[in-house]
Parts: C-alpha cells; structure tokens; sequence
C-alpha cells in the first residue's frame, strides 16, 4: 500500500483541523469541512489505510483519528520543499527591533520575547557561537585620576566593560593615546591572543599595572562569551490541552529550568537553515509530545546562532517556519551593524 494523492490530502485536511482543535478528526468532519469531493464512506477507507501506514493514530476505538509523529514529518518535508512563503510578519518583526539595544544579551533575551509574542509557543533563542572572538576596538575612558573604563568591542557585537586601576599620572589625552595603540596592536586578535601580546607590548612597559588589569579583564571576558540561551514564554506551553496533566508539565517545564539539554540540542542545528524535530526526535523525553522547529541566524563568517520554538506536535508549523524566516533575517542584519 503506499501514499497516493489523494491519501496526502486526507492526512493533510486531518492535521490541519488537528492543529486548530486538538479533537480527534472523522470521517464526516474532513467530508463536511473540506471540499474534495468525495463520500465519507471513501474519506473512511482512506484514513484506515493511513493509520495502517503509521499516519493514523485512534485514542479510543469510538473516536476519530489523530496525526502521529510519522504524519507530522511527513508534513513538514512537504512544507519545507515548497519553500517558505511570506506571511508578512517581516516588516511587524522589523518594527520590534528598530530600537537596537546596546548590548548583544539585550537583543537575544528581547528577541526570545518577541518570539513567543508571534508565535504563542514557547520560545528559544541561543547566542552566536562559533570561533573565538576577536578584538575590533579597545578604548580607555578616564572616570577618576586613577580608574579607567575598559570598554572592548568584539567582531561579533558583543561589549564588555569594567572599571580598572590605571595608576596615577594617567591623563585622558595619553589614555587616548593608548587605547589607539592597543586597538593597533590587539586588533583583529583572539582575547586570548590578546593576553599573550600584552605581556609582549614594550609600550606598555611603564604601564604594567594598567596592562596586566586589562589581561586579566581579557580573560575573564573570554570565559563569558560562551553560548547562551534565552527563554520566551516559557509557560505558554500551559496553554495547550495536552500539558493539562500536571506531570507532563513538571517534566517540561523542568528541561526549560535546567537548560543544559536544550543548550546541547541547540548546537547541534550546525548551520542548516531550518531543523524540525518532531516528538521523540528531539532525544528529550520529556518533550516526546512537543515538536522543536529551528533556524539559523549568522553573525559574520564564523559565527552563528540558533532560534527556535518548541510547541505541541500539532503546532502551527507554517506560521512557525514563516517566523523563524523571517526573524533569522531580521536578527543577521540587526547584529551585522555592530560591526560597521
């Protein structure tokens, strides 16, 4: 037996109504609903032979049929070969980040929260990650007679900063001085690259104190630009009938608090456009009943972070893809102006 046209549109008519009510679909319900011409007696037979396919589920023996996980990857391939179509949320997205945020955690935590305002589900958005960083500017900015602000600015956006001793008879002038030697000299360095030339820099020589707070400031910086993760609307899944059992919600909302398998879940998107794992694909038990779609979002060459939402298998996933579409864009061009 195998999968014929007009057994895709069956299944397809079953999830879409699936989706929008979460109540086993019958016969009569796709023969009243959906115009295709065909008996309910025939519509019957056909969802028959699609749950002896493995599409089908039946809850209860009196109840209508339900979409298994095989039916929901079966969906999605078909949605992903005919390519994502403007839903014209991009320019409601753009609007959401017109006011860039300073610093780079700012724009991920805000993005999460957009995300799941979009979507309704429960949202995910993972820091770039790739290549170590490198040092675009440095810049010493005096606060005291003997403090400076250290402020770096890396090729992936991110900023840190941190108040360091600088000595006496530092005045703004030669802090200037220095700072345009150190982003002469640093530039386009690893941070931990950049520690090692410190130490090498004979400039500095008289201003060990000042270069030694600076290497030791590079490295505590290093150590945090690991991968984050944000978390939008991490109750939304709530929301949804099916984590109406208290248990099921514990155990969901449990992977959210712990983050470290979602982290490790996240990495492996690599650099693929969009991933969706469906139910058990995800690897997480405790999100057996939850689909996880994500996309990628670049930040120069080397660097990329992941976006994602995680709902009921019966999500929206047109609207979903759509979204991560067009929020990956809106994220790549955003954080490509930190470097100009």
């Amino acid at each position: 037996m195998m999968m014929d046209a007009r057994k895709f549109r069956i299944l397809q008519a079953i999830i879409d109504d699936y989706i929008l009510t979460a109540i086993p679909v019958g016969s009569r319900t796709i023969s009243k609903k959906y115009e295709m011409g065909l008996s309910s007696a025939t519509i019957r037979n056909e969802m028959s032979d699609l749950e002896e396919l493995g599409y089908l589920d039946q809850p209860h023996v009196s109840a209508g049929r339900i979409p298994s996980a095989k039916a929901y990857r079966l969906y999605v391939d078909q949605l992903l070969e005919r390519g994502i179509i403007s839903t014209g949320e991009t320019e409601s997205i753009h609007s959401y980040f017109a006011d860039r945020s300073r610093q780079m955690e700012d724009v991920i935590n805000h993005a999460a929260k957009v995300l799941s305002g979009l979507t309704h589900y429960t949202a995910l958005v993972l820091s770039p990650q790739g290549q170590e960083l490198r040092i675009r500017n440095l810049q010493l900015v005096p606060v005291s007679s003997t403090h400076a602000l250290v402020v770096i600015v890396t090729d992936g956006g991110i900023m840190r900063d941190t108040v360091v001793e600088v000595g006496p008879g530092l005045d703004a002038d030669t802090l200037y001085a220095i700072s345009r030697m150190l982003t002469e000299r640093l530039g386009g360095m690893t941070l931990t690259e950049a520690q090692q030339a410190l130490s090498e820099t004979g400039q500095l020589q008289q201003h060990r104190r000042l270069a030694d707070n600076i290497a030791q400031f590079m490295e505590q910086a290093g150590s945090s630009t690991k991968a984050k993760l944000a978390l939008g609307g991490p109750s939304n899944i709530l929301n949804f009938p099916e984590y109406s059992d208290v248990e099921k919600a514990k155990g969901f909302l449990s992977v959210l608090e712990t983050k470290d398998k979602l982290v490790e879940l996240l990495k492996k998107q690599g650099d693929v456009a969009f991933t969706v794992r469906i139910g058990p694909e995800t690897g997480i038990p405790e999100l057996s009943d939850c689909s996880l779609v994500t996309a990628t979002y670049r930040l120069g060459d080397n660097n990329h972070g992941t976006i994602g939402v995680i709902g009921p298998t019966r999500m929206h996933y047109g609207q979903v893809l759509n979204v991560l579409g067009a929020m990956g864009q809106q994220l790549s061009i955003l954080l490509s102006q930190y470097k100009e």
